[in-house]
């Protein structure tokens, strides 16, 4: 049996050189279906990921907060906040897959310039924030928030950062000073004066009209209140979510609080993502769909006309006491040679264009709702590949299968006089 395989594979082979430049054409319509796949579905893949790191580093992979908090709105600042976190914080932080547990004030009001007021939508945080989400803050001018904690922290100077299209309509720049006028946690108001500190991009032209960032301890005092709205968990890899998810439960379910908590995973606040992802999901699917049909229709006609042409040659292997089983197993191996041939180019092709991708900055233009573009990147898969791969082999496998039943099942005198 060891030696039979190879030499069927080689008799396929011989055989599918008798017609080079067809079986040429067909091993490059497979090739070009699986870089079709490959290529899209590691773009696909690229922009999950990318997605997926994104939102994580922006939410927190789990995030704490009162039951409903997400789905009800606070009739007075932080009416519906936590209180006594420092204890949380704490027992969390003794997992070693958590990196950091970062509080977070979310609050609006009124943000002027001394002549122009408009809304805004901000949010307390401390310096900690800005490293957890790394490359995905888009500083245009100026710097992050200050340590605090730091000496050189001038507490007579509260810091704000401001999105760059809020900071575009105020008509601030580094350094200038505006007033942030909200109610407190007693539903009074209140006003302090910040000075501007930096400004950023989100990304999204309408959160760049409203957002801004400060000190988390700047906006407990702006509101009266000493509780937080949120605590944002961040792991090291998205892959752990679920398990820490339920060790955060069980620790907090062994804590004595004043009240309940909720623990919610990033892919529940994911909508963008999640949308985009069912999205390509439904366009790669229709894809593999198409590409599925041609190389059926290619390989099917390849395989007819090779029956056709060789229709003596089944008929001399007949009478010859050939099984018919022996004869379709022939074509089936030409088939399946071709789809391997075809699938090794194919992924080899993917394989280079990822790389050169890499290399070569090629940008997207920016998608809808948003103002800037990214980088084209191509995730080389090997499991894609495999998946791919096993896939056009049977679709290749079928279309032989096909054609050569037809031509078995033919009278052995008929196909030994068929011209």
């Amino acid at each position: 049996m060891g030696k039979l395989i190879p030499h069927s594979l080689r008799i396929a082979y011989l055989n599918l050189q008798r017609n080079g430049r067809r079986s040429l054409l067909s091993v490059l319509i497979v090739a070009v279906a699986v870089f079709a796949l490959t290529s899209a579905g590691g773009f696909g893949l690229y922009t999950y990921d990318s997605l997926k790191e994104s939102t994580a580093r922006d939410t927190g992979h789990l995030t704490l907060s009162q039951p409903g908090f997400f789905e009800q709105d606070e009739e007075v600042p932080l009416s519906n906040g936590l209180a006594d976190t420092d204890s949380i914080i704490k027992q969390l932080l003794i997992n070693q897959s958590v990196r950091g547990v970062q509080p977070r004030i979310e609050f609006t009001g009124l943000v002027s310039n001394g002549t122009k007021s408009t809304i805004f939508v901000g949010s307390g945080v401390n310096d900690r924030e800005f490293d957890m989400k790394g490359p995905f803050l888009d500083m245009r001018e100026g710097k992050t928030l200050s340590n605090i904690q730091s000496p050189r922290y001038d507490a007579t100077e509260p810091e704000v950062m401001l999105a760059v299209g809020l900071a575009k309509n105020l008509k601030v720049t580094i350094g200038d000073w505006v007033t942030l006028l909200t109610t407190t946690s007693d539903g009074a108001l209140n006003a302090f004066d910040f000075k501007v500190r930096g400004v950023y991009s989100t990304g999204v032209p309408e959160l760049d009209k409203r957002q801004l960032y400060l000190h988390i301890q700047s906006v407990q005092d702006l509101l009266a209140s000493d509780k937080i709205s949120t605590l944002s968990v961040f792991l090291y890899g998205s892959e752990q979510t679920a398990e820490t998810k339920l060790w955060v439960e069980q620790q907090l379910n062994n804590m004595t609080l004043t009240q309940a908590v909720e623990v919610t995973p990033w892919e529940e606040r994911a909508f963008f993502y999640t949308r985009v992802k069912d999205l390509y999901d439904r366009i790669f699917g229709i894809m593999g769909a198409v590409m599925a049909l041609i190389i059926f229709v290619a390989l099917f006609n390849t395989m007819t006309m090779s029956v056709t042409e060789r229709t003596r040659e089944i008929g001399t292997l007949s009478a010859l006491g050939a099984y018919p089983k022996e004869i379709v197993s022939g074509f089936i191996y030409e088939a399946g040679l071709l789809a391997l041939i075809g699938s090794i180019i194919g992924g080899v092709i993917t394989l280079v264009t990822s790389l050169v991708l890499m290399i070569a900055d090629v940008q997207m233009p920016p998608p809808p709702g948003r103002t800037d573009g990214y980088p084209l990147n191509i995730y080389f898969s090997v499991e894609l590949l495999a998946y791919c791969s096993v896939g056009v082999m049977v679709i290749c496998i079928l279309a032989a299968w096909i054609s050569a039943r037809k031509g078995v099942n033919k009278p052995i005198t008929e196909a030994l006089v068929y011209v």
